[in-house]
């Protein structure tokens, strides 16, 4: 009786053993591949600027952003001064490529016409990538996105779905992933119903069918050399305190997006934007309303008196 005891009780204690083995084997192998995971992933924390506008480097081949009709006479990139869109793009309908022409016709005729930035209201994804600065947060369950102009801030919720009824909202509902070296992020519910309502500075319009896709990668010269002579040829870089540095041995940011709208596009369209790290200070910019300079209209909505009240 006692030996049949003895052996059960051994019996227990191996299968105990054993069972407990196991588990400390499978949490150390949760904890390496969890380790291994995070060592994958990229570190884009930081801040990050692109020094030029209108932003948006067309792809090397296939449906691109509009670009701008009027170019510089010293370098041939896109004039500042005229934002004239070029309506005759394949991927505008009808009636976005009406738009886009009609506000080209305003800045040739000296108007600058109101957009989300010079009206100071919350820029809508891809139109928030103007912005010259951004810094990234990464946390374990979002990143958060810092533009250095009127301290707009973007969320994206990590490893989460969209839920079923999304509510529009300035920037959208964005969830991301990574995929290897690659943040991903998807976007869906950017409020279409607000004025001001355009992916870029040509004042191109979508509705609440568009969808952003985002992809970020840390890249050195070699690879970003395509995108950077792209850039080069497109893009106004205005004079100050960035220059381009061509001893620049940092990691390039380049944000690959694409573009659906089937509201307003006949078709998705690729773009990207290529940023340096910048060590400088954070600016903090303010956007303030001014009824000098823009659109010559004597009724701009700032608030005022016929007489003085003191």
């Amino acid at each position: 009786m006692n030996v049949q005891r003895n052996l059960l009780m051994l019996l227990t204690l191996t299968a105990v053993t054993g069972l407990v083995s196991a588990q400390q084997a499978s949490a150390a192998e949760q904890t390496t591949s969890s380790s291994k995971s995070a060592e994958s992933i990229p570190d884009f924390s930081g801040i990050w600027r692109h020094n030029s506008l209108p932003a948006l480097v067309p792809p090397t081949s296939g449906p691109g952003p509009v670009t701008n009709r009027s170019r510089r006479k010293d370098n041939g990139v896109s004039n500042y001064a005229e934002l004239v869109g070029d309506y005759t793009n394949p991927i505008l309908q009808p009636w976005a490529a009406e738009v886009v022409k009609k506000k080209g016709e305003l800045s040739l005729a000296g108007v600058t016409y109101p957009n989300p930035a010079n009206q100071c209201w919350p820029e809508p994804p891809p139109f928030l990538f103007k912005h010259m600065a951004i810094q990234l947060l990464q946390a374990p369950d979002k990143i958060v996105m810092l533009f250095n102009e009127d301290h707009e801030v973007r969320y994206v919720r990590l490893n989460q779905s969209h839920p079923a009824k999304v509510t529009p909202s300035w920037h959208g509902d964005a969830v991301g992933h990574y995929e290897g070296g690659t943040l991903v992020i998807d976007t869906v519910g950017i409020k279409s119903d607000r004025p001001y309502a355009m992916v870029d500075l040509f004042g191109t319009p979508y509705t609440d069918r568009l969808h952003l896709v985002e992809r970020y990668r840390l890249l050195d010269r070699d690879a970003a050399k395509g995108t950077l002579e792209r850039a080069a040829k497109e893009l106004w870089r205005p004079a100050g305190p960035f220059p381009p540095d061509p001893n620049y041995k940092d990691k390039f940011l380049q944000l690959d997006l694409t573009v659906e709208d089937e509201g307003a596009f006949t078709t998705p369209w690729t773009a990207s934007v290529i940023y340096v790290r910048d060590h400088l200070e954070w600016p903090e910019i303010v956007c303030a309303e001014n009824p000098v300079g823009f659109h010559a209209d004597k009724e701009i909505g700032v608030p005022h008196a016929d007489k003085a009240d003191f």
